[in-house]
């Protein structure tokens, strides 16, 4: 009996460990894909198209009511 209960706490703990593990590993390549090396690594914007930060209008909008 006492054989059985660990064997399943060992298998509880490997699981955790490798959850733990994947998500480390899923989280490092997200930020990976996430850098900005990588997005120049990426297609480029078409010409005259604008990147970065836009003031648009309900930006103004968000601006005039936080006052």
């Amino acid at each position: 009996m006492t054989d059985r209960k660990a064997a399943k706490s060992l298998a509880r703990r490997e699981f955790l460990k490798t959850a733990g593990l994947t998500t480390g590993a899923v989280g490092a390549a997200a930020v990976a894909l996430s850098s900005p090396k990588a997005k120049a690594a990426g297609a480029t914007p078409a010409k005259g198209e604008q990147t970065g930060y836009r003031e648009t209008e309900h930006v103004r909008k968000y601006y005039e009511l936080a006052r």
